[in-house]
C-alpha cells in the first residue's frame, strides 16, 4: 500500500458502543468525513500504528477499517484500539493516527469468543511490529507535536473538526 504511513486526525464520535460493553476492547471512532477520504489504496482490514489524544503522548495503536462483518454494519467505519488504558472516554477530543502496517483483511467469525481472540493477536502482533526501528521512530513523528496547533486553530464545530484529514510528509 503505497499510501503506508497514512496520517489522518479527526474528532472521536460516538460509536455502536460495542467496543467497550460487548468485547472489552474500546475503540474510538472517526467521523464519516475522515472515513469517505481514505486514499484508494488503503483497503478494508486491520492496521496497526501510532494514535493521540488531543495533546497526550502517542501510543501503540491497531485500526479496524471496514464494515465489520461479523456484526453486519452497512456504512464503513475506522475504529482505533488505542493500546492504553484511559480513566474516561475521550468523545469530542481530537485524535491523530498514523497508519504504518498492515495486519490483515477484515473476515467474519463465527462467534464473538473466535472475534476477540482475533482482535487480541492483532493487538499482540502490533505490538510486536510498532518495535521495529522503521515503525518506532514515527512515533516521533511532528504530526503528533503539530496536533495541538493544528485542531486549536480550528473552529469548535464538530463539522469542521471532523473535516481535518492531513497525509503525507
Amino acid at each position: 500500500m503505497k499510501s503506508l504511513p497514512y496520517f489522518c486526525r479527526g474528532e472521536v464520535i460516538r460509536g455502536f458502543g460495542r467496543g467497550s460493553k460487548e468485547l472489552g476492547i474500546p475503540t474510538a471512532n472517526f467521523p464519516h468525513s475522515v472515513v469517505d477520504n481514505l486514499p484508494a489504496d488503503i483497503s478494508t482490514g486491520i492496521y496497526y500504528g501510532w494514535a493521540c489524544v488531543a495533546n497526550g503522548d502517542v501510543h501503540k495503536m491497531v485500526m479496524s477499517i471496514g464494515w465489520n462483518p461479523y456484526y453486519k454494519n452497512t456504512k464503513k467505519s475506522m475504529e482505533t484500539h488505542v493500546i492504553h488504558t484511559f480513566k474516561e472516554d475521550f468523545y469530542g477530543e481530537i485524535l491523530s493516527v498514523v497508519m504504518v502496517g498492515y495486519i490483515r483483511p477484515e473476515r467474519s467469525y463465527d462467534s464473538l469468543e473466535a472475534l476477540i481472540a482475533a482482535i487480541n493477536n492483532d493487538i499482540e502482533e502490533a505490538k510486536v511490529n510498532l518495535e521495529l526501528p522503521e515503525h518506532l521512530k514515527l512515533r516521533e513523528d511532528n504530526f503528533f507535536t503539530s496536533a495541538s496547533t493544528s485542531s486549536s486553530a480550528l473552529p469548535s464545530t464538530t463539522e469542521s473538526t471532523s473535516q481535518t484529514i492531513i497525509n503525507g510528509h
